[in-house]
């Protein structure tokens, strides 16, 4: 005697969820702002096209997300702010943790005001 095998359709086939590039964890999709600035759009986009940049963006403190976010839109070129994106994706690849001779966000550290035209 055969048993009969059940007709029903599978769930995971009718309620299928998107491949996520984290890696399955939709946590690390979200990116984490600073102390001071919020990210601007193009910096998102950059950042949420890579997981691991982005878990290494997310594993950073609050105070060192900022200091990236304004070491990059300080700058008054285009040109310039889309070389500090790449150096500053090159730099956390390599484990880096804040710009390299960067006197500090002038938004928060008053001291460093005298480095900048605001």
């Amino acid at each position: 005697m055969a048993l009969k095998e059940s007709k029903k359709p599978e769930k995971a086939s009718v309620r299928a969820k998107p491949a996520l590039p984290s890696g399955g964890n939709p946590q690390i999709m979200k990116v984490a702002a600073g102390v001071m600035h919020e990210v601007p759009a193009d910096l998102q986009e950059v950042l949420t096209s890579d997981a691991d940049l982005l878990a290494k963006w997310n594993g950073l403190t609050p105070i060192q997300r900022n200091e990236w976010i304004c070491w990059v839109t300080i700058v008054k070129k285009p040109e310039t702010r889309a070389a500090h994106v790449g150096q500053m994706c090159v730099k956390l690849q390599e484990g880096g943790r804040q710009p390299c001779c960067w006197p500090g966000c002038p938004h928060r550290r008053p001291k460093a005001k005298k480095w900048f035209k605001i």
